[in-house]
């Protein structure tokens, strides 16, 4: 569990006991839901990683939305977004394995996270991996209408292992995806992953690669 859970789920438990000293137990019960329903939002269930070459997992739980060529100002690109209920975990994790390159937070708007505007305007954070094999991947942690906080625990250096976890974002929200053109996708709009083990998507191998 992150500990996010233990804070917010302790304080209420807290100001349950409080009020059922103080007053009685049905006043005492919306703070006891309340607790429960934190320490279920920030559970971390383990995962099991895919391995293989070129293998991109998703960097979160989810619904895919849209999986879209878009342009850039370093190129064409492929987009895959993935919007992150209440009811999802909000752990997140790197696609790839590799370098952090880049980590550059965007102040901006809370709108729906299921509005394709907000993959430009809401507030967000972008970090980009480069890979062993120099390929580079882009993701964004984008705050959604409920959101107002977005963590990312690795610096520009760090080493990140496919999968490994990398920070979350608290209630609703949305992560997506800037894959090379060359991507080959492996899931579509409505289908449901999860972070670090689903695959969004795999890069072309040389001849003899991963052999």
């Amino acid at each position: 569990m992150v500990k996010d859970g233990y804070f917010y789920g302790l304080g209420l438990v807290i100001a349950a006991g409080l009020l059922l000293w103080l007053t009685s137990w049905p006043l005492a019960l919306v703070p006891l839901l309340l607790a429960a329903f934190f320490l279920w939002f920030f559970r971390d269930p383990e995962r099991s990683i895919p391995e293989g070459p070129g293998l991109v997992v998703s960097p979160g739980d989810g619904l895919v939305t849209e999986t879209v060529r878009i342009e850039t100002p370093a190129g064409p690109r492929q987009r895959i977004s993935i919007f992150l209920s209440v009811f999802d975990v909000h752990v997140n994790r790197t696609p790839i394995g590799g370098m952090v390159t880049e980590v550059r937070y965007q102040k901006g708007l809370y709108l729906n996270a299921m509005n394709p505007a907000s993959a430009d305007q809401n507030e967000q954070n972008i970090v980009t991996v480069r890979g062993d094999d120099g390929v580079e991947v882009t993701f964004k942690q984008i705050a959604g209408l409920l959101a107002r906080r977005i963590v990312f625990n690795p610096v520009v250096g760090s080493r990140l292992d496919r999968g490994q976890r990398v920070g979350l974002i608290k209630f609703g929200s949305r992560v997506d995806v800037l894959l090379p053109i060359e991507a080959v996708m492996q899931v579509k709009p409505r289908m449901r992953v999860k972070g670090g083990a689903s695959v969004l998507a795999v890069m072309p191998q040389p001849d003899g690669a991963g052999r």
